[in-house]
């Protein structure tokens, strides 16, 4: 078969795929009609792009409002976080809100990509988060919590980030031992003692010595994030950062 012919076959195909199974967007209803287009539509991903403000804290990643200059903010300065830096890929409203929440909830998967791809045109040419970093730590779920969910979307973005970084994974070093209820359903200064002693490393050499980036979904008061790196460091690790594709 000819170029043509095979171009002209495979829009007949993709016709008769849209009237006979047609895919709307998990987000707003649109007919997915666009070539490539999985469970979530260009439009909504375009919605859900990074528009940060340089205005943020240096340390936390938190995001000031209105103009200014990046700075570090009165907490950090009070507490300095066990981790060296934190970047987030974009706020938690809005597109980006509601993608992660089908990534994380409805067994959305294949979603993961795109919000590596968000986090990465956010963070990544920041320098502080990079430099010398050796392998990213998903920040692990509870083997029973895993089986609820059916994956760790902590592990899928950073599967996914390390592909488009060029820095390899460190899965199953790090793991929750105690299934410690969901942050989700906690006041703020419940978080920290909520998670306090709820991970441990379980393969040492793996993490002594090395600069990590530990990876999660969603950044919120820091207490997991925290925990992590101080289960790290206390394992060795030479020192730890995180990113995480959203800051609420």
């Amino acid at each position: 078969m000819t170029r043509p012919g095979r171009l002209a076959a495979g829009a007949w195909l993709r016709l008769a795929e849209l009237v006979f199974f047609p895919s709307f967007c998990r987000r707003c209803g649109r007919l997915l009609d666009r070539s490539g287009e999985r469970v979530v539509c260009r439009d909504c991903w375009a919605e859900a792009r990074p528009r940060l403000s340089p205005a943020r804290c240096t340390v936390c990643g938190r995001f000031f409002e209105g103009a200014g200059e990046p700075h570090v903010c009165r907490a950090c300065v009070e507490a300095r976080p066990p981790y060296a830096v934190h970047r987030s890929g974009g706020a938690y409203d809005g597109a980006l809100k509601d993608i992660i929440l089908l990534f994380k909830y409805r067994r959305l998967s294949v979603l993961g990509r795109g919000l590596a791809g968000i986090a990465q045109e956010a963070v990544g040419g920041e320098e502080e988060l990079w430099r010398g970093v050796e392998a990213i730590v998903p920040v692990p779920l509870h083997p029973r919590r895993k089986r609820e969910r059916g994956f760790n979307q902590s592990r899928v973005f950073a599967r996914e980030l390390g592909k488009l970084a060029g820095v390899g994974v460190c899965d199953g070093a790090l793991v929750k031992v105690r299934n410690a209820p969901p942050q989700t359903s906690l006041e703020g200064r419940e978080r920290a003692g909520n998670v306090r002693g709820a991970y441990r490393v379980i393969k040492e050499d793996r993490v002594r010595g090395k600069v990590l980036l530990l990876a999660d979904d969603v950044y919120t008061t820091g207490a997991t994030i925290g925990e992590c790196s101080r289960t790290l460091l206390d394992a060795g690790a030479k020192e730890v950062r995180a990113v995480t594709i959203a800051r609420a």
